[in-house]
């Protein structure tokens, strides 16, 4: 048995998120019937994590054991031709046996695209935003959110995580434009919804509706209830997952 860690990228517009459920198209569903028609034999994946519906990820990593080792090079290729358009594989590397697509990810990257101004080429993929917003006022509040670790008020409830904690390293508002911004956050792990009830909440201080001591508050009272309402999904990505360099073959 040898295992491989599959890179691929996929715009989530037409999938209800990452993970496999009954009765609605996933993006791990289409890849795992892809493989299983490509190798004539089931094959199994495990992600490096769950995107929800709509979620778009500019790199997703997953892990697939094979009875025997693969052309890698070839593998991409052949797979290309069988996935819809919307979903790209990049790479695929050998791992070790034990390498795991999830449990082994050092940090995940996400962005969350803004717009100031009516732009119909970025408009399935950002989110845009028509009043006046304090991006300065943002970026101090999104400064905040590395002295924490429980990010329970920023977590869609009811979810089977045993923990809330999460080391947040680092989260700024980078602007690319005249009217376009991301916000990118990295962390160890994320919690799910987490990144677009942080935008939302960091939205409410942009438009002065919130102060940064009460965005402070709002992670400290660790609910839910406190937080903004969670941003559009169509403007998230997943960017980057990194993994210990040992893991590679």
């Amino acid at each position: 048995m040898a295992r491989y860690f599959i890179y691929l990228s996929y715009d989530g517009s037409n999938y209800h998120g990452w993970q496999i459920q009954p009765n609605a198209t996933t993006v791990q569903e289409t890849l795992e019937k892809s493989l299983t028609l490509l190798m004539r034999h089931p094959i199994a994946i495990t992600g490096a994590g769950r995107t929800d519906t709509g979620v778009n990820a500019t790199t997703m990593v997953a892990h697939a054991d094979f009875t025997e080792d693969i052309d890698c090079k070839q593998t991409v290729y052949r797979l290309n031709r069988i996935l819809p358009p919307d979903i790209a594989i990049h790479c695929i590397k050998a791992v070790t046996e034990s390498a795991h697509a999830r449990f082994d990810a050092l940090s995940r990257r996400y962005r969350y695209y803004i717009s100031t101004a009516k732009n119909p080429f970025t408009r399935r993929y950002s989110y845009r935003v028509s009043d006046s917003i304090d991006f300065e006022a943002m970026n101090r509040a999104a400064a905040t959110l590395t002295e924490y670790t429980d990010f329970t008020s920023f977590s869609k409830l009811h979810t089977d995580t045993k923990t809330n904690n999460c080391k947040v390293t680092s989260a700024k508002w980078v602007q690319t434009a005249a009217s376009e911004w991301y916000f990118e956050i990295e962390a160890d792990r994320f919690l799910r919804n987490m990144v677009r009830a942080i935008v939302g909440t960091l939205l409410m201080v942009g438009r002065g509706k919130i102060t940064i001591k009460e965005f402070r508050e709002i992670i400290e009272k660790k609910q839910r209830s406190e937080a903004g309402d969670s941003a559009l999904a169509q403007a998230l990505f997943l960017e980057e997952v990194k993994y210990p360099e040992n893991i590679f073959l």
